[in-house]
């Protein structure tokens, strides 16, 4: 693989971000495991630390959306990377749908560890909350 610009890794970070915030809200589990590294591991302190696919995947098919939800990812800033891992902080708030209107779940942030796959896309290897 050639060298990649700080662009071209940004910008590949922020769209497994995407792909995992648009299935997440989806409730599309398969999905949203599929944005992991086999070994990734998802970091949610005060209910626990999910490694592996099997483990993610039971997590997250607890934590389908039961009514419409949105999470909102701002400000990711790569703060480290080379062509083959990335780490990324991002800001996040979490909306659901009560009745008619949209009230504010939570706000926090995540921080990020991704490595490049072979496919040429960026995966989850570690990703917490705070």
């Amino acid at each position: 693989m050639a060298a990649s610009t700080y662009a071209e890794v940004a910008e590949g970070v922020k769209a497994t971000i995407a792909r995992y915030t648009h299935a997440l809200d989806d409730g599309r589990t398969d999905d949203v495991v599929d944005t992991y590294c086999p070994d990734g591991v998802f970091d949610l302190p005060g209910t626990g630390t999910f490694e592996g696919h099997d483990a993610l995947r039971a997590a997250y098919a607890k934590w389908a959306p039961r009514v419409p939800q949105r999470h909102l990812i701002s400000n990711t800033l790569v703060s480290e990377w080379d062509d083959h891992q990335a780490t990324a902080t991002s800001d996040v708030v979490l909306l659901i749908q009560i009745d008619s209107a949209w009230k504010v779940q939570f706000v926090a942030r995540y921080t990020d560890v991704l490595h490049h796959d072979d496919d040429g896309g960026w995966m989850f290897h570690r990703r917490t909350v705070a």
